[in-house]
C-alpha cells in the first residue's frame, strides 16, 4: 500500500503504536476496577451474610432458653412465664409473643376452660375452621394455649389449639425426633393490610423424670410444648441495623412459605437485569441459603446498578489520554518529518545554485549551513529542556527585586507573576526568613555570594501554602558591581506536604489517632521542664480498658478497633485542650495532664475520664459496658526521674487491677516492692518446672451416700528452695500472662495421670483423678494430641481421668468449643465444669456440651445452711443437673451443717477440708487405705 505523500510512514507508525498501547493499558486498568468492585461486593456481602446467619442463630436459642425454664421449674405459674420472659420481650423487639400449650384429654376440657376463664373470662378452647377461630370440635385430645406473653393485644389467643394448624404440628414433630427448636413455614400474624408475617419456633416440654431416649418415648413424656412468634421482616431489619448502610448493596431475604415456596420477607424484588457494554463484567450477585429451625431461609445480595462513569472512570480516563496523547505524538512527528522534508528540498535547491558559483563562495555556504544546523538543534534542544523541565528562571535588579519571571511560572507554582515582581522574595514569604537558616540566607546575600537549594513558604491566592526552592548567582558589570541576581526555582509543595505526612504518621497512632509513644515522650519532656519552671506538678495517668480481651476475642478484632476509637474519642471529650491523651500499646492509653491557675489537678478529673469510659457502647446489635484501671504517677512528689513516670504509672495501674478494676491508684514506693516481687516470681517460675521444684497434692473427692472415697483433685504446690512453699494464687497469675501455664499445666496432667495408675495398680480402687485445663491449654491446637499421648504413655483409664473446665474458657465461640469438647469426650475422659454458676454461660449451652460432672463453686457452698438464697441456688443446680444425668461435685465444704444440707438434697460427692485438706502423694494412700479399712469394718459389723 502506497502512502500519501503529506504522510510519514513514521507517523503511521507511532499513531498505530499508540492507539494499541493505550487499548491494552485500558483494558488492564478496566479489569482491575471491575476485580476491585467484585471484591468489594463479595466481601461486603459476605458480612451481611454471615451477621443475618448469627442473628437467626441468637433468634433460635430464644426458644431454647425459654424451653429450659420448663425443664428446671414445674409447675411454672402464669407469674413466673411472665417474669421470665418479660427482659427477653424488652430486648429482642422482634418477637410477637411467649407462649406455652398444654396437652389437654377431652375430659380435661370442661376444667382446662374453667382455669382459663380465671385469666380471661369466657375464653374456651378455639381452632382454626372455614377460615376463621371458632370453637372446637370434640376429639381425643387438644394442644390450647394456656400462657401467653405480652398479655395484651395477645388474650385472644388463649385456648387456641395450636394442633388445628398444620405447619405448627409439623415443626413440632421435627423437634421431638431432632431434640432441638423447629420453624414453622411463613405465616400471616395479622389481618391488617399490609399484612404481618413471621414464624413460630416449637420445642416440646416433657414430664420431669421421664424416659427420653427415643422418639416415641419423648412424645408419650410430652405434657406440652413452649413456643416463640417472631416478626421476620423486624428481625432481619435488626439484624442488618448493626451493619454500616452500603447504598450499593440491594439484601433480599426469604424464608419458607407454604407448598415448599419462598417468599420474601425483607426487601425488594432483585433488580431487573440491565444492559451493559459486551466488555463489562455482568453485575455481581450473591446468595446463600441457611437452616433455621428446620426451614430453608434465602439470603441474595444483588449489586445495585450504576453509572458506567462511577465505577470505570479510570478506564475511560486512561482511554481518552491515551488517545489525545497519541494525536499529539503523531501530529508532533508529522510536523518534523515535513521540516525535515522542506529542509532537504532546500538544501538541494541552494546546492544545485552553488554548484555554479565560485569553490570560494561554495565553502562559505557550507560553513553557514553548518552552522544554521547546530543552531537550529541547540534551539530546539533548548525550547524542549524548557517545556520538560520543572523548574522556572528569574532574574533580579541590584536590590534582588525579581524584573523576569519565565518558564511557565504560573502553570508550575500557582502564584501570580505579579505578586512577585518589583519584590524580593524575603518580602513575600510567609515566615519572612526570621529563623537561622533565614538569616544565613540573607548574609550570603548581603556578601554578594550565591546560594543553592534554599527553600521558603509562600501563601497562594487561595490562602494555601505554597514551597519553593531556589538557586541563585550573583551578576557584575565590567567594573565588578554588583547588577542583580540571576537563577532558577522550583516548587517542592509536594515533598513538603509528603514530609508533613510522613512525620505526623510517624508521631500518631494509626487506629485512633491519638499521638503514639514518641510523641509522647517528646510532650513529657516539655512537660516536665515546664514543672520545673513553674514548680507545678504534672500527673502522668495509665489506663487499660478491663475486660477488652473478652470483647476482642467474642465479637472480633473489628469490634475491639471500634471499642479503642470509642474510648479514645471519649477520652479527649473529657479532656482539656492543653492536656495531651496517647495510645501506648493494645488497650492502653496515657494521659498527660499539667496544673493551672484557674484548673487545679483533682481527683475529680480522674472520675470524669472513668465515668466517660464507663457509658455504654454499642458493637452491633450488643450493648456493652467496658470499665477502666487507671495508675497515676506524680512529677515531682513522687521523687523519681521523669524518665519513669510511665514505668510508676503502670505500676499503679496493674495495682488497680489486682485490687477488682474499674478504680484507681496513685503510685506509692511499696507498689514497687510489688512489682519487683513478681518479676522475682517470673524470672523463678521459668526454671521451676526443669529443675523439679513443683509437687501435686491431692484432695479427696468423698461420695455422699456410700461415704467411701471415689476420686482426687490434683492441685499444684510449689516448693521454691528460697522462698519456699509458694501458694498458687502467688505465681498461677504470672504463669497464665507467660504462657508458662503451658507446660506447667502438661506436666500436671502427666503426673497426676501416672500417680493415678499408680495407685490402681497398688490395689487402691479405680480412683478417677481431676486435672485443671487452663485457658491457654484448651486453646492450643496440640491439646487432643496431648491427651491420647498422656494416656497412651501411662496407661490410666480413660474413664478415671476428669478434665475440670470453667465456663469461660469456651464461651468466646461456642460452636468450636462444641466441637472441640466432643472429641475430647471421643477419647473417653470424664468433663467437668469448675465453679459453676459463677460464668456467663446459659442453659442452652449446657445442653449442647457432652458433660458429665457439675462442681458447685465454693461460694454458693459457704452460707447455705444460713443463706436461703444460696441455698436455692445450689437446691436448682443440683435438680438441674440430675435432670440433664449429670453428676454433681460440691467444693469447699467445712462443715457438718454444710455436708448435712448436701446429703438432704441429693448432691453426688463433694470435697472440702471438713473431709480433708490437700495432701502430698504419700498421706493421700494412707489416708486412702485407712479410709477404706474403716469402711470395710463397718460393713463387717453391719454384717
Amino acid at each position: 500500500m502506497r502512502l500519501p505523500r503529506w504522510l510519514a510512514l513514521s507517523t503511521l507508525m507511532t499513531f498505530a503504536g499508540g492507539i494499541a498501547a493505550s487499548a491494552l493499558l485500558s483494558a488492564g486498568v478496566l479489569q482491575l476496577e471491575q476485580d476491585k468492585h467484585r471484591l468489594a461486593f463479595e466481601q461486603q456481602a459476605g458480612i451481611r451474610s454471615a451477621a443475618i446467619g448469627r442473628g437467626l442463630d441468637q433468634a433460635v436459642e430464644l426458644a431454647v432458653v425459654t424451653n429450659a425454664l420448663f425443664q428446671s421449674v414445674w409447675p411454672v405459674t402464669r407469674t413466673q412465664f411472665h417474669d421470665f420472659t418479660a427482659p427477653l420481650l424488652a430486648r429482642n423487639r422482634f418477637i410477637k409473643s411467649f407462649s406455652f400449650h398444654r396437652r389437654v384429654s377431652d375430659a380435661e376440657r370442661a376444667g382446662f376452660e374453667a382455669t382459663l376463664a380465671q385469666a380471661h373470662p369466657a375464653a374456651t378452647i378455639t381452632e382454626w375452621r372455614d377460615g376463621a377461630v371458632r370453637p372446637a370440635l370434640r376429639r381425643p385430645g387438644y394442644t390450647p394455649v394456656d400462657f401467653i406473653e405480652p398479655y395484651a393485644d395477645n388474650e385472644v389467643i388463649l385456648g387456641f389449639d395450636s394442633s388445628s394448624i398444620a405447619s405448627y404440628e409439623a415443626a413440632l414433630a421435627r423437634a421431638i425426633d431432632q431434640g432441638r427448636p423447629a420453624a414453622t413455614t411463613l405465616m400471616r400474624l395479622s389481618a391488617g393490610e399490609p399484612a404481618q408475617r413471621g414464624f413460630l419456633l416449637a420445642m416440646p416440654v416433657y414430664r420431669h423424670g421421664a424416659d427420653l431416649g427415643s422418639a416415641s418415648a419423648r412424645r408419650a413424656a410430652m405434657i406440652g410444648n413452649s413456643a416463640v412468634i417472631m416478626r421476620a421482616d423486624d428481625l432481619v431489619e435488626i439484624i442488618l441495623s448493626s451493619q454500616p448502610p452500603d447504598r450499593d448493596l440491594l439484601v433480599t431475604v426469604a424464608a419458607s412459605a407454604d407448598q415448599g415456596r419462598l417468599q420474601t420477607v425483607f426487601g425488594a424484588a432483585p433488580p431487573a437485569r440491565v444492559h451493559h457494554w459486551p466488555v463489562l463484567a455482568a453485575p455481581p450477585h450473591f446468595m446463600r441459603n441457611l437452616d433455621v429451625g428446620g426451614q430453608t431461609w434465602r439470603v441474595e445480595v444483588h449489586a445495585r446498578p450504576r453509572p458506567l462513569l462511577a465505577d470505570h472512570l479510570g478506564a475511560l480516563l486512561v482511554a481518552v489520554g491515551g488517545l489525545m496523547l497519541t494525536l499529539l505524538l503523531s501530529a508532533l512527528v508529522q510536523s518534523l518529518a515535513q521540516r525535515s522534508r522542506r529542509v532537504e528540498r532546500l538544501v538541494q535547491e541552494r546546492t544545485a545554485d552553488l554548484k555554479m558559483s565560485n569553490q570560494r563562495l561554495l565553502d562559505d555556504v557550507i560553513d553557514r549551513q553548518r552552522a544554521e544546523h547546530a543552531l537550529q538543534e541547540s534551539e530546539q534542544r533548548f525550547r524542549q529542556l524548557v517545556t520538560m523541565s520543572s523548574d522556572w528562571y528569574w532574574e533580579q535588579d541590584a536590590d534582588c527585586r525579581f524584573t523576569s519571571i519565565t518558564g511557565g511560572f504560573v502553570e508550575k507554582a500557582g502564584v501570580p507573576i505579579e505578586r512577585l515582581l518589583g519584590k524580593t522574595h524575603w518580602e513575600t514569604a510567609r515566615d519572612r526568613l526570621a529563623d537561622e537558616h533565614g538569616r544565613a540566607h540573607l548574609a550570603q546575600i548581603a556578601a554578594r555570594q550565591g546560594y543553592a537549594g534554599f527553600e521558603y513558604a509562600v501563601l497562594d491566592d487561595y490562602g494555601a501554602t505554597r514551597w519553593f526552592s531556589i538557586n541563585g548567582e550573583p551578576l557584575f558589570d565590567a567594573q565588578g558591581e554588583l547588577r542583580g541576581y540571576r537563577g532558577t526555582g522550583t516548587d517542592i509543595t509536594a515533598r513538603k506536604r509528603s514530609e508533613q505526612a510522613i512525620h505526623h504518621v510517624a508521631q500518631h497512632d494509626v487506629l485512633t489517632g491519638l499521638p503514639n509513644r514518641s510523641l509522647l515522650q517528646d510532650r513529657l519532656s516539655q512537660a516536665v521542664a515546664a514543672s520545673r519552671r513553674s514548680e507545678r506538678p504534672v500527673w502522668v495517668m495509665l489506663i487499660d480498658l478491663d475486660r477488652f480481651k473478652f470483647v476482642n476475642d467474642s465479637m472480633g478484632h473489628k469490634a475491639g478497633d471500634v471499642l479503642l476509637v470509642t474510648v479514645a474519642a471519649r477520652l479527649r471529650g473529657a479532656l482539656r485542650d492543653a492536656d495531651t491523651v496517647a495510645r501506648l500499646s493494645g488497650d492502653e492509653f496515657v494521659v498527660l495532664l499539667t496544673e493551672h491557675d484557674e484548673q487545679p489537678l483533682s481527683i475529680d478529673i480522674i472520675e470524669r475520664l472513668m465515668a466517660s469510659v464507663a457509658q455504654p457502647v454499642m458493637l452491633g446489635i450488643k450493648e456493652f459496658f467496658v470499665t477502666c484501671s487507671i495508675g497515676v504517677a506524680v512529677y515531682p512528689l513522687d521523687g523519681a526521674p521523669a524518665d519513669s513516670l510511665i514505668e510508676m504509672a503502670d505500676i499503679a495501674m496493674y495495682r488497680a487491677k489486682k485490687l477488682g478494676r474499674n478504680n484507681f491508684q496513685f503510685y506509692t514506693p511499696a507498689m514497687n516492692e510489688e512489682a519487683t516481687e513478681r518479676v522475682r516470681i517470673e524470672s523463678a517460675l521459668r526454671n521451676a518446672l526443669e529443675r523439679r521444684q513443683f509437687v501435686l497434692h491431692y484432695q479427696p473427692q468423698v461420695d455422699l451416700r456410700s461415704g467411701r472415697i471415689v476420686g482426687m483433685e490434683a492441685l499444684i504446690r510449689w516448693q521454691h528452695p528460697e522462698m519456699g512453699m509458694v501458694a498458687p494464687n502467688r505465681f498461677i497469675g504470672v504463669a497464665e500472662e507467660t504462657g508458662l501455664i503451658v507446660p506447667i499445666g502438661a506436666w500436671v496432667l502427666r503426673t497426676a495421670c501416672h500417680q493415678a495408675k499408680a495407685w490402681h495398680d497398688a490395689g487402691m480402687g479405680p480412683l478417677r483423678v481431676a486435672v485443671n485445663l487452663s485457658a491457654r491449654q484448651f486453646s492450643a491446637a496440640s491439646l487432643l494430641g496431648d491427651l491420647r499421648s498422656v494416656l497412651a504413655e501411662t496407661a490410666l483409664p480413660p474413664a478415671c481421668l476428669e478434665i475440670e473446665l470453667t465456663e469461660s474458657l469456651f464461651m468466646s465461640d461456642v460452636g468450636e468449643a462444641v466441637e472441640l469438647l466432643h472429641a475430647m469426650k471421643a477419647l473417653g475422659v470424664k468433663l467437668a465444669i469448675d465453679d459453676f454458676g459463677t460464668g456467663y454461660s446459659s442453659l442452652s449451652y449446657l445442653s449442647r456440651f457432652p458433660i458429665d460432672v457439675l462442681k458447685i463453686d465454693r461460694s454458693f457452698v459457704a452460707a447455705i445452711a444460713r443463706d436461703s438464697n444460696d441455698g436455692a441456688i445450689v437446691n436448682s443446680i443440683i435438680t438441674l443437673a440430675h435432670n440433664l444425668k449429670l453428676a454433681v461435685i460440691a467444693e469447699g465444704v467445712e462443715t457438718l451443717d454444710q455436708l448435712d444440707y448436701l446429703r438432704r438434697h441429693e448432691c453426688d460427692q463433694m470435697q472440702g477440708f471438713y473431709f480433708s485438706k490437700p495432701l502430698p502423694a504419700e498421706q493421700f494412700a494412707a489416708l486412702v487405705a485407712s479410709a477404706h479399712a474403716s469402711m470395710d469394718a463397718d460393713d463387717s459389723v453391719a454384717q
